[in-house]
């Protein structure tokens, strides 16, 4: 058996109402929560679950604006227009992206992924690295470690969790150390 953490988000839901939910994985503000929102709008079946994903990344990549955030980690605190914030308790998220190379998911704290006020064609360039895991350290980009992130915005921005969308910004993300009970196979 091995324990894990998992996440806890408080989100405003679409209606106003202040929310909870959990993730195991990843969650994020920003462009990729708009991302998990038209994935989950539109049918995947004819094209797949990484096209479908692929596809809503060209389209909402197409007409995305960064957004001005503030992002508290543990004691630290960044201001400034960002493309997105990634809440990272493990490494991959959507079919393969190696976006917090170092992350642990018993570690106690998530890796934070502050991507800055990057233009498309420097986030175009920098794609094929995500996938390898290679695309740190980057002069746009900040990574931070902490149990608790808080992310706002002038403007609600879509929140993501684990592929979900639930919501939007204000969000408070926290550790929820060895919430998540699994059996592993031995190793070798």
């Amino acid at each position: 058996m091995r324990s894990i953490d998992a996440g806890r988000a408080e989100y405003l839901t679409p209606g106003g109402a202040r929310e909870q939910a959990y993730f195991a994985n990843i969650a994020s503000a920003g462009m990729s929560g708009a991302v998990a929102k038209r994935t989950n709008e539109t049918t995947s079946a004819p094209l797949g679950g990484k096209a479908a994903y692929l596809w809503s990344t060209v389209v909402v990549f197409a007409g995305w604006r960064n957004s001005e955030l503030t992002v508290t980690v543990g004691e630290e605190t960044r201001s400034g227009r960002m493309v997105d914030v990634i809440v990272a308790n493990c490494r991959y998220l959507a079919g393969g992206m190696k976006i917090a190379p170092d992350a642990e998911p018993d570690d106690g704290l998530f890796d934070v992924l502050l991507i800055g006020d990057a233009g498309k064609l420097d986030l175009v360039r920098t794609m094929p690295k995500i996938y390898r895991g290679t695309h740190l350290p980057h002069p746009k980009a900040e990574l931070l470690r902490g149990a608790e992130v808080t992310v706002e915005s002038v403007e609600p921005l879509p929140v993501e969790l684990d592929g979900e969308q639930p919501g939007s910004t204000p969000v408070r993300f926290e550790i929820v150390p060895r919430a998540i009970r699994l059996r592993v196979p031995a190793r070798v």
